[in-house]
């Protein structure tokens, strides 16, 4: 900091520039069913990213079961609650530059209610990154890769290194949360390319 920022602080300029420098990245909970693992794992998730302290990047836990959206398309979907929650869906994943999706694996693919909360959006996410939290038998890998095609006509760019949280391994009983140390390489290096396509990224919007 130079001396006049010393003695006067910066311009509003630069406090406006200091602001739009920053990131802010959604922790998506990608799962609505009652008794959720996904809960415990989000939480790990937002606490480690947090533990982080990464200069310039906020992080928000998204909560899709406190978004009540109905199936695209239905009746119940052109209701005016349904269409206020879509709205406010759309407002919070807009307010992003970047994301971390944490989701299970149902059927070998992405589980139907973020499948649907994506098909409500389309240009809030457009030249965003993304990243993947998963959990399952196999730690979520097949949802990431269906993600990953969902994403692409999403005009989303997702890095490669992801989390996979095993429900024999880092789960006792399938269902007390007891991740392996060794999940915080993975995720670290997922952090770091999510911040660093996110930035990219957002010089291009």
């Amino acid at each position: 900091m130079g001396l006049f920022d010393k003695l006067f602080g910066k311009s509003k300029q630069e406090e406006v520039t200091t602001m739009a420098e920053t990131l802010r990245i959604a922790i998506v909970q990608g799962s609505v069913r009652e008794g959720r693992n996904g809960a415990a794992v989000a939480d790990w998730t937002v606490n480690f990213a947090n533990n982080r302290n990464d200069e310039g990047v906020e992080y928000e836990l998204v909560d899709l079961a406190n978004y009540d959206l109905a199936f695209l398309g239905s009746k119940q979907s052109q209701t005016e609650e349904a269409q206020a929650a879509a709205k406010a869906w759309s407002e919070k994943m807009a307010s992003f530059d970047g994301y971390v999706f944490i989701t299970p694996e149902y059927n070998h693919t992405v589980g139907g209610a973020l499948k649907n909360a994506l098909d409500y959006l389309n240009p809030e996410l457009n030249n965003k990154a993304a990243g993947f939290v998963g959990y399952g038998s196999l730690g979520g890998t097949r949802a990431h890769e269906n993600l990953r095609l969902i994403l692409g006509e999403l005009q989303v760019a997702d890095v490669r290194t992801a989390v996979t949280f095993s429900l024999m391994a880092d789960f006792e009983n399938m269902s007390v949360f007891k991740p392996a140390d060794y999940h915080a390489d993975n995720a670290n290096g997922m952090l770091d390319q999510v911040i660093s396509w996110s930035r990219a990224l957002k010089t291009v919007r």
